[in-house]
């Protein structure tokens, strides 16, 4: 390879190149990262890859891979299949996931990265759910997805199908993170709801399209899904449950956990009760928490950006509330200190006197979601303070 062939490539060419490569896993390329050998990979021989530590059958492969002929298949082959991916250098990479201790190299995905950026939460569970553990999965994952709060869970049976569903039947915010390729639906009976968050949600996954598959990929994607999550849910969990293994990286990850308390001596929720037992996960009878958590952790032009989003429920009532119109001379005025009418009311009722937000939703009669994007909005602009127990009083 010429000096001139060398200069064309870029470093997230060359570790999407590397991550292609069969055999060749993210502890690999983390060495050759480690070692500054990045560019200089690009001229081993197959003796060269051995001894950077790569084992025969990966120097080999890697000997073959490393050229601009395989990478421009590649790319082009996911370019037709209309599958994107992005590597840990590129600047749209989602930053919650790169704070991780192992974020993936490389991710590919189908349908709206706008999501990765959104705040989201985590809803994960029995592949096996009761009544009960259905009915709150659907629940919840409705009223954060109506919030503007993007739901991510793992497209498994039983809990993760719930949630999904829960988010679509509101807006669509929802991110599906595989632990097959992108283009492998498992299991099979999930077809159609792959179908229906690729076309309005988004599918994450880490493996190169062909990779083989095996059952040690399904804990591994669990650290996606807790990373990308700023809290994350255990709903119906029974002991041992992979979903316990999600929220035990979200801890590790320093996001914060909740699960859904089940009924004393009932096997599937052993796991939760477990969890908020032993004081590892808050206790969860409703969103209200999830949505405090957000307001108190999220950048206020992250949470704006979510209360934007054209697939919210109530749209055109929070887009009023969030969007200042142009004046008659076709600039947007400042809004740092603007309210809409919808705000005002809120803001009128809290300078009474401080209110709780169910305390609002009935003296408004708002939708559960908007009332929350206004509290958020009013957080935001310094009008209103947030006070333990969910109270509201105007600043």
């Amino acid at each position: 390879m010429t000096a001139k062939e060398i200069m064309e490539w870029s470093d997230r060419e060359i570790i999407f190149t590397l991550h292609e490569t069969r055999g060749i896993g993210a502890q690999t390329i983390r060495k050759l990262v480690n070692q500054g050998l990045l560019c200089r990979c690009l001229t081993f021989s197959q003796e060269e890859w051995k001894e950077a530590g790569l084992n025969r059958p990966q120097a080999a492969a890697a000997a073959g891979t490393m050229n601009r002929s395989f990478f421009l298949r590649r790319a082009n082959y996911y370019n037709e299949a209309k599958i994107r991916w992005m590597t840990v250098l590129d600047a749209n990479y989602p930053e919650m996931l790169r704070q991780i201790a192992d974020p993936p190299w490389v991710i590919y995905y189908v349908g709206r990265e706008e999501l990765l950026a959104a705040p989201a939460v985590s809803i994960v569970g029995t592949r096996g759910p009761t009544a009960y553990g259905r009915r709150q999965a659907l629940k919840l994952a409705g009223e954060l997805s109506r919030s503007g709060i993007t739901v991510i869970s793992g497209m498994a049976k039983g809990i993760d199908a719930y949630a999904h569903e829960g988010a679509l039947d509101s807006t669509g915010s929802t991110i599906a993170v595989l632990g097959t390729p992108v283009n492998r639906i498992y299991p099979p009976q999930n077809a159609s709801l792959y179908r229906a968050i690729a076309e309005r949600g988004l599918i994450v996954s880490e493996y190169p399209v062909g990779s083989p598959f095996h059952p040690g990929m399904f804990p591994q994607r669990n650290r996606i899904i807790a990373g990308l999550s700023w809290a994350t849910v255990v709903v119906e969990a029974t002991k041992g449950s992979g979903s316990l293994i999600t929220a035990g990286q979200a801890v590790d990850y320093n996001r914060e956990v909740f699960a859904v308390p089940g009924p004393l001596g009932a096997q599937k929720s052993e796991g939760a009760n477990e969890l908020i037992a032993r004081g590892e996960a808050a206790l969860l009878t409703g969103v209200e928490p999830l949505l405090s958590h957000i307001i108190r952790t999220a950048e206020p032009e992250v949470i704006r950006t979510a209360l934007s989003s054209p697939l919210r429920a109530d749209k055109n009532a929070a887009q009023a509330a969030q969007t200042p119109q142009q004046d008659s001379s076709g600039q947007l005025p400042d809004k740092a200190g603007q309210v809409s009418d919808a705000e005002a009311e809120v803001l009128r009722l809290l300078r009474d006197q401080p209110r709780t937000a169910d305390e609002l939703c009935e003296l408004t009669g708002m939708a559960f979601g908007l009332l929350h994007a206004l509290l958020i909005n009013l957080s935001i602009k310094h009008k209103i303070e947030q006070h333990p127990g969910s109270l509201y009083s105007a600043v």
